[in-house]
């Protein structure tokens, strides 16, 4: 199995022209075909930025909405009581709850992708934040997910927002969509998540912002795209 897959690794790299650094139109073209696997492979992005996360003003995180989704059925959770529970269930949410859904979680029934919360349910989501902190779950102001609008921040999910942040050495992952959307839809995600991040370059970072950017299917190798040329997007 695993000679299997590496020989299929190798054919791809054949695609691939070593040490070449491609525009984002041939980036998005190519990357489609690299699609090999029986299912339909998810789109990723990987970015090095010329930032210093141990600097709190240097913790780049947010969140931006996909013109075109990410292509998955998003299953989301809110932590809600009264009117702003009923607005979540209008909305779309999976699962609306409060004490009973701290329950749920201790016992291990993580069946949602995304959580929101309304400011004042904080305290109670505190409660298994040891859970859902490692997991990338803990709701979070800078990207949408503690609101009063609970009805606009599940719209967002389920139209494909995704959330983002640095690891402890500068980097960000993302999903862009599917290998079975165009290309150009493929970029349009591209453009619209470098353009948030490009948005919150903080003021004290040095050097170039965008280091290195690379984009790949699940199942297959990467290929480097023009930085520049996302440093360039506004």
């Amino acid at each position: 199995m695993m000679k299997k897959i590496a020989k299929r690794l190798q054919n791809l790299q054949t695609k691939i022209e070593k040490g070449k650094i491609y525009d984002l139109d041939s980036a998005t073209t190519l990357v489609k075909s690299l699609a090999s696997a029986k299912f339909d492979e998810t789109v990723e992005i990987a970015m090095k930025l010329g930032v210093d996360p141990r600097h709190a003003d240097q913790m780049i995180r947010g969140a931006v909405v996909l013109p075109h989704g990410t292509g998955k059925a998003v299953r989301v959770a809110v932590f809600a009581k009264g009117i702003k529970a009923d607005e979540a269930k209008n909305a779309g949410a999976d699962i609306v709850g409060d004490d009973d859904l701290v329950e749920e979680i201790k016992n291990g029934n993580l069946n949602f992708d995304m959580i929101i919360a309304t400011p004042d349910m904080m305290a109670m989501v505190g409660k298994v934040g040891k859970i859902l902190g490692p997991k990338g779950l803990m709701p979070n102001p800078k990207t949408g997910t503690v609101t009063l609008d609970v009805a606009k921040a599940v719209s967002n999910a389920k139209s494909g927002q995704v959330n983002f942040r640095v690891d402890k050495k500068g980097n960000i992952h993302a999903p862009l969509g599917k290998a079975s959307f165009e290309a150009n839809k493929i970029k349009d995600n591209l453009v619209e998540l470098v353009k948030t991040i490009n948005k919150l370059k903080p003021a004290s970072t040095k050097g170039k912002y965008i280091r290195k950017t690379f984009i790949s299917l699940t199942m297959s190798p990467s290929l480097e795209i023009d930085s520049q040329e996302l440093i360039d997007i506004k």
